[in-house]
């Protein structure tokens, strides 16, 4: 199998790894439940400031220790199997339990962030492993550049930038007013004022509808992620795989008609018809390619001048 693979032969995975933040009070947590068939591991027990409707067939994991989390993926992956999605709320309060499970009550000294990176590390390579969605939340934090003040996930920069390269989405939620009226927009995109990833090409700005009345009653179904977000990426996927699929057929024509050529008048003819396939991708560069391997290998002839092949034993 070749190690270097063209864009029509790569696979690509149909799950998406997400991180929303924003500040308190914005409904990360409903946004992320949003997400296909969750499963909400509640690190900052946040379920309890959750709508109950919202709740409604959602399964949770109400954090209480590190071990529980080790024994959650370690031994008990089985019973992750119905789920579709784990939504980790918050990755900040994660690490708090992350490190009193590696330092007790003391303050962490520079000798223990060794084995809290590598739990840290464990942790995020162990959900990518489970081939789910992910959907991390945090809160909002800033930093400087220069005289602007650009806002970022509340994480230990380390962490940050080992999570960070493994997403393919990163948004920030926050609330607008447009002429007096408030309304929550999520963009992936990084701007001057936001951090943001977008490898999944959706809009710059989404607005996130209300979906809860003034009696705090639901008017509309969360599922935002799966209709914003995951259904739109998974129909690029399915043209892609379609593009993959039409790439395999034509290539194994092109084999089967290369395979076809014995001699220099198969060859020439192969040659004046290679550009009546419908090429795609690089099927033009594979077909030249099959070709070339199969006149040497017939030890052909090129004559530069009239542009044809000849036998060998003509050429001679």
């Amino acid at each position: 199998m070749a190690l270097i693979k063209k864009s029509t032969e790569l696979v690509i995975p149909a799950t998406v790894k997400m991180m929303i933040y924003g500040q308190a009070g914005m409904g990360k947590t409903t946004l992320a439940l949003s997400a296909p068939k969750p499963l909400l591991l509640d690190f900052d027990n946040g379920v309890k400031r959750v709508n109950m409707a919202h709740l409604e067939n959602i399964d949770t994991v109400q954090v209480e220790s590190w071990s529980e989390i080790q024994t959650l993926l370690q031994q008990q992956q089985a019973e992750l199997t119905p789920y579709l999605t784990i939504v980790v709320d918050t990755i900040g309060k994660m690490m708090d339990y992350i490190i009193t499970h590696c330092c007790g009550t003391r303050q962490p000294q520079i000798k223990d962030w060794g084995r809290i990176n590598q739990e840290f590390t464990w942790f995020t390579r162990a959900l990518s492993s489970l081939n789910k969605h992910i959907v991390f939340v945090a809160h909002r934090d800033s930093r400087k550049e220069g005289d602007e003040t650009v806002f970022i996930p509340s994480l230990r920069e380390k962490s940050y930038n080992s999570i960070v390269t493994e997403l393919d989405l990163l948004g920030y939620l926050e609330m607008k007013s447009d002429r007096g009226v408030q309304s929550r927009t999520i963009t992936f995109d990084p701007t001057s004022r936001n951090d943001g990833k977008n490898t999944c090409n959706l809009p710059s700005v989404m607005q996130v509808p209300t979906i809860l009345n003034g009696k705090a009653e639901p008017t509309a179904a969360n599922d935002f992620i799966v209709t914003k977000v995951i259904n739109p990426y998974l129909a690029m996927l399915k043209v892609k795989e379609e593009e993959r699929k039409r790439y395999e057929a034509l290539v194994a024509k092109i084999e089967e008609d290369v395979n076809l050529i014995t001699d220099a008048n198969s060859a020439n003819e192969f040659a004046a018809h290679i550009n009546d396939y419908e090429h795609i991708g690089s099927s033009k560069a594979k077909a030249r390619s099959l070709f070339g391997a199969k006149v040497k290998e017939l030890g052909l002839v090129y004559n530069s001048e009239t542009k044809t092949y000849t036998d060998a034993e003509s050429a001679a």
